[in-house]
């Protein structure tokens, strides 16, 4: 039988009680059971560096916000974290991850974009007290979509996943042309900023030990490119990095590592299809929809999310090219 709660009774004062104390307590209990979680699964690609794989999928209710690749590299001092996953307890599981390989201090947390998949992580990592690091640009970028990106969270990856999930940005940050060495012991990471082309916010963080660059989404690999920046810039940044030694590299989407250049291969043909198909159209007079119709097509069976995305890739190409 239910009781029934009449103001002033021992019922309401006793439930009111329980509600205070239910609410004293949810932040202590949310930490206790993450921290119970369970450690991300990592690979180690190259002596020291670690990836964990996300899925090629858009952030839903059954991967969480596990997209993206993230993981870590560690040296004799400490360790650096690139990339953090896309929310909280995503950081978290990495965080662990980290700990299950190593009892080495995190020093630094750096994020190669402003993209929520890679920097919602950041929060898990604060009581480490780590730099964080990113683009000249990202703090502003963060400020300005973080809200948003927030408000959806909850709405893409299912009720409760999100909890703890804030916006942290660089206490640090990377301008173009000046890059920045990391001495983490016994290895130095090259982080470098770049003009305008996934975003106009990305930083590629290259490990001199191993020859390996994590490139963040300037290269994607399996699933689809998705066009936020410039494409003719975006050519220009893949083609800055082809002449770069480099061993191999870390993808933001696709397998845990691959040889470059050959891992560009793919995305470099995608975008010469799409402004070799929008140009022209431009030319004769035609529109964004003429465009986003016959544009691309012969890319349909090579990329995962290749109808999400292509249309407003070739929109994006369109509306730059357009200016050209």
């Amino acid at each position: 039988m239910l009781q029934r709660s009449v103001p002033g009774s021992p019922f309401t004062r006793e439930r009111s009680h329980w509600l205070r104390v239910l609410t004293l307590f949810s932040p202590i209990v949310f930490l206790a059971s993450t921290a119970c979680a369970e450690p991300l699964a990592v690979e180690e690609v190259a002596e020291g560096i670690f990836v964990h794989t996300g899925s090629h999928q858009d952030a839903n209710r059954e991967n969480h916000g596990d997209i993206a690749n993230i993981g870590f590299v560690v040296g004799d001092r400490g360790v650096a974290v690139v990339d953090t996953g896309g929310s909280y307890r995503l950081g978290w599981r990495l965080r662990e991850a980290v700990k299950s390989v190593t009892d080495l201090p995190i020093l630094y947390v750096i994020n190669t974009h402003v993209h929520p998949d890679h920097t919602f992580g950041n929060a898990a990592f604060a009581g480490d007290e780590p730099e964080y690091i990113g683009h000249t640009k990202l703090p502003r970028q963060m400020a300005a979509r973080g809200d948003y990106y927030l408000a959806r969270l909850d709405e893409f990856i299912g009720e409760g996943q999100a909890e703890g999930t804030k916006v942290v940005s660089p206490t640090r940050t990377v301008a173009i042309g000046k890059p920045v060495e990391l001495d983490i012991g016994g290895r130095v990471l090259i982080l470098i900023a770049y003009p305008q082309a996934h975003t106009n916010n990305d930083l590629t963080v290259m490990d001199l030990k191993t020859g390996t660059l994590w490139t963040g989404d300037l290269v994607f690999m399996e699933r689809i490119p998705s066009m936020d920046g410039s494409i003719l810039g975006w050519k220009k940044v893949l083609e800055r990095l082809r002449g770069m030694k480099i061993t191999k590299i870390i993808p933001g989407h696709g397998p845990a590592s691959a040889s470059w250049p050959e891992a560009q291969n793919a995305q470099s043909r995608y975008f010469e299809e799409l402004i070799a198909g929008v140009r022209p159209i431009i030319k004769q007079g035609g529109t964004i929809t003429d465009a986003v119709a016959a544009v691309g097509k012969g890319e349909a069976d090579k990329w995962e999310l290749f109808d999400d995305y292509n249309p407003g890739n070739v929109t994006k190409t369109f509306t730059e090219l357009e200016w050209e």
